[in-house]
C-alpha cells in the first residue's frame, strides 16, 4: 500500500520502518514539534523521509497536509499522536482513510493520558487499539485491531509505554493486512453512547504532587502513573523537592496516630510515610537538586513530607 505517516513518537517512526520493510511505500511523512517526553525529534522523521524518498512536512499545517494527501493519493494514513484533531476532508483524503493507534481501551478510555488515568483509577487492563479516525472527533471510529495488557497496582507507566512501543507497529501491520484482504473489515464498531466512555483530559506535571491526605493505595497508583518518561510524583521535605519513583502500600503497620506525611519508619532500604489511610513504603526516591535518595537524607522520625 501507499501510506502517509502522520504524527510523532518513536512508536510512529518504528511503525514506518516496519511497514517499509514489509514492502509498503511511505509516500508522506508529516510530523510536528515533539512532546517533552518524546525520544525522537523532527530531524529523525526528516532523515527517515529522505531515506524512504517520501514527501516531508515538518510542522502542523492542516491545509498543506490536506493538499499533500490530495496530490500524493495514498491508500491509507497511519497516525500516532498527531498534535491536533484532524478535520473530515483531511481524514477522508486517503482512499481507505486514516488509522490511529490509541493507548486506551476504546470506547471506555478516549482522549489524553489514558494510560496514566487507567493506572490511577485502578483498571485491571489497558487496551491498545488501531481504529479508523473520524474527522473532528476524538478517538472515534471503527476498531480494526486491539490487544490488552493486564495491569495491577505495581504496574508503572514506563512498562505500559514500552509495551505500546513494541506492539503498535505490529498491530498496524496486522490492520493493513486485514484491510488489504477486505477494505471494509471491522473488528468492532465503537458505541456512540456517551455513557459507555470516559473522556480523559490532559495531565500536567503539577498534577503529580502527592496529597498525603489521600489513602495509601491511591498515592502508590499516582506514583506509578507519573514516573519516567514523565517528571514523576513529588512532594517536599522542608524546602527540598522530592521525586518519588517507587513505593508500595506498607503492610502490617502497627496502629498509629500521625499527621499525613509523617515519617513513621526509617531504614537504609526504605522510608515509611503516613497517609490519610494506611501508609506507603518508599523504596526509590530522589531529593533535589543533587538526586540523593531519601534514605540518605531522612535520619529521624521527626521528618515530615508535605
Amino acid at each position: 500500500m501507499r501510506i502517509a505517516l502522520l504524527g510523532r513518537t518513536q512508536t510512529l517512526l518504528e511503525t514506518g520502518k516496519l511497514l517499509k520493510n514489509q514492502g509498503h511505500e511511505i509516500v508522506l511523512v508529516a510530523t510536528g514539534r515533539p512532546s517533552p517526553e518524546d525520544t525522537v525529534a523532527v530531524e529523525d522523521f526528516c532523515a527517515a523521509a529522505s531515506e524512504w524518498g517520501s514527501d516531508f512536512l515538518d510542522r502542523v499545517n492542516l491545509n498543506e497536509l490536506t493538499r499533500l494527501l490530495m496530490k500524493l493519493e495514498p491508500d491509507i494514513g497511519v497516525s500516532v499522536n498527531y498534535p491536533t484533531i484532524l478535520p473530515t476532508d483531511l481524514v477522508e483524503a486517503p482512499r481507505l482513510g486514516i488509522l490511529n493507534a490509541h493507548g486506551g481501551d476504546l470506547p471506555r478510555f478516549r482522549g489524553n493520558a489514558c494510560q496514566a488515568w487507567a493506572i490511577i483509577v485502578g483498571e485491571k487492563r489497558i487496551g491498545l487499539c488501531i481504529h479508523r479516525m473520524v474527522g473532528g472527533a476524538v478517538d472515534a471510529g471503527d476498531i480494526i485491531a486491539r490487544e490488552y495488557l493486564p495491569i495491577d497496582d505495581a504496574t508503572q507507566i514506563g512498562e505500559v509505554l514500552r509495551w505500546i512501543d513494541t506492539r503498535a507497529p505490529e498491530l498496524f501491520l496486522e490492520s493493513l493486512r486485514a484491510l488489504s484482504s477486505n477494505p471494509h473489515f471491522v473488528l468492532e464498531r465503537q458505541s456512540a453512547d456517551p455513557r459507555v466512555s470516559l473522556r480523559c483530559f490532559p495531565r500536567r506535571p503539577e498534577d503529580s504532587r502527592i496529597d498525603w491526605r489521600a489513602d495509601a493505595l491511591s498515592i502508590v497508583r499516582l506514583i506509578n502513573a507519573s514516573g519516567s518518561p514523565y517528571p514523576g510524583a513529588f512532594c517536599t521535605l522542608e524546602d527540598k523537592h522530592v521525586i518519588i519513583e517507587l513505593a508500595e502500600v506498607a503492610q502490617e503497620i502497627p496502629p498509629y496516630l500521625a499527621v499525613p506525611g509523617q515519617v513513621l519508619e526509617v531504614s537504609s532500604q526504605f522510608v515509611t510515610v503516613a497517609c490519610g489511610e494506611g501508609a506507603i513504603r518508599i523504596t526509590k526516591s530522589l531529593v533535589q537538586p543533587n538526586a540523593i535518595p531519601l534514605t540518605e537524607i531522612v535520619r529521624s522520625i521527626r521528618a515530615r513530607l508535605t
